[in-house]
């Protein structure tokens, strides 16, 4: 003979969804008292942070100086620190381009800093000096530390540093046979490109992008020594935004009389 097997009666609905909310009232509850503990565990003096390593690029700072600068910014205990945080003030050093932080067990941060590569000096706005880096980002820094060092002046406006290094590097090798080297570049606000040389040589090269501005450079290189052969005359300035040729003002010689090649 078959058996049937008994089966529970269901619980009322209200039974139901009361077991439903006692167990969300539990687990919530579970949540945070983890929380609350590891909040708890977190400050106790056994997870003190008690040391900083610092790696990577030390050139234009000590490492006792950016303890002292980073140090009262840094909050919490080796667990609790927020290293996104951390990361930022330490990249709020100056000369600091990027840090990455790690702990290490139990009570150490690792860092590791990266400097910035100064390219050139940056002056956006015709009286606000600062620094290009070689990704063609400006950052601010103590000029004086790099006074010494022979850097191109570059100018443009906000947000065009980038572009501008990028021309710069693209014109030096051209403009090498000049004798001279390009000293200052600068992107007016109407698109166009003014070179500088050191010897104090104005070049008004146009508008125009990298390679054009390239090839009109060049032209203009390969055929000075005709022009300045005839007068016998050293180059004050020459301007190539003419679309035949070029005009070429000397020393001694009106720009009425210049040549144009």
């Amino acid at each position: 003979m078959a058996t049937r097997t008994a089966t529970a009666p269901a619980l009322p609905f209200d039974v139901r969804l009361a077991q439903v909310g006692a167990n969300v009232l539990w687990s919530v509850l579970a949540i945070a008292l983890l929380v609350g503990a590891m909040w708890w565990l977190a400050r106790l003096p056994l997870f003190t942070l008690r040391g900083i390593t610092l790696e990577g690029d030390l050139a234009h700072n000590t490492a006792p100086t950016v303890r002292a600068t980073v140090g009262g910014r840094l909050t919490g205990s080796f667990l609790s620190l927020d290293l996104d945080h951390a990361r930022a003030a330490f990249e709020s050093v100056p000369w600091v381009r990027r840090a990455t932080v790690r702990r290490v067990w139990p009570d150490r941060l690792v860092v590791h800093l990266e400097e910035h590569r100064v390219a050139a000096l940056w002056n956006a706005n015709g009286d606000d000096e600062g620094l290009v880096n070689t990704f063609g980002e400006v950052f601010e820094a103590n000029l004086g530390e790099v006074e010494d060092d022979p850097l191109p002046r570059l100018a443009g406006p906000p947000g065009s540093a980038a572009r501008v290094l990028g021309m710069h590097r693209t014109l030096v090798p051209v403009m090498e046979p000049l004798g001279s080297a390009l000293d200052s570049l600068v992107l007016t606000h109407h698109g166009a490109w003014r070179a500088k040389l050191r010897n104090g040589v104005v070049i008004e090269l146009g508008r125009g992008e990298p390679e054009a501005m390239a090839a009109r450079a060049a032209r203009f290189v390969r055929t000075l020594p005709q022009v300045t052969s005839s007068y016998q005359r050293p180059l004050l300035a020459a301007d190539l935004r003419h679309p035949d040729g070029y005009a070429v003002r000397l020393k001694g010689v009106t720009t009425t009389n210049g040549s144009r090649h």
